[in-house]
């Protein structure tokens, strides 16, 4: 287990919830979430999503989820460190007028497995407002079908003024 506090991300439960969030997006989708290849160790993959040019996100299965995983594009969209981050309930990312649309959706992705193409309204702790753009929320499970949580991934968003 890394210790190191500054590269949470890197702790031995993370780095196999990020082998559950490569597996489970590509199990869905039939994409891969980040290009790797068969050499890349969990430490490497991990370091490849968290540096990622897209957001990831992802929570747990919480009757009121809290996000267990942001990689850098997500702390810095929503302007918060890790900590913060990884102990804020996930529907505080949204306004409160547009968390029932975003239940909606995760309801939809959880029976589904996946939606993509969502568009919608969130809120980074400092109060700035973006449209996230052609989202996919998808539904963590591990190779053995276990539910993990939910995640979303996108790389197009855009201020709102």
């Amino acid at each position: 287990m890394n210790l190191d506090q500054s590269q949470p991300w890197l702790q031995a439960d993370l780095l196999q919830h990020i082998q559950r969030l490569c597996y489970s997006f590509q199990h869905w989708t039939g994409k891969p979430l980040i290009q790797i290849s068969p050499e890349n160790s969990p430490l490497a993959i991990a370091n490849l999503l968290f540096n990622a040019d897209f957001v990831v996100v992802s929570h747990g299965t919480q009757t009121d989820p809290v996000l267990n995983y942001g990689n850098h594009q997500a702390l810095e969209l929503w302007k918060m460190n890790w900590q913060t981050f990884t102990s804020t309930p996930s529907r505080y990312t949204a306004e409160p007028m547009e968390r029932s649309e975003r239940e909606q959706l995760l309801a939809q992705a959880k029976s589904q497995g996946y939606i993509s193409a969502y568009r919608g309204i969130r809120i980074a702790s400092n109060g700035d407002r973006f449209y996230i753009n052609q989202a996919i929320i998808w539904n963590v499970i591990d190779r053995e079908g276990k539910l993990w949580g939910q995640a979303a991934t996108f790389n197009d968003w855009e201020a709102i003024a």
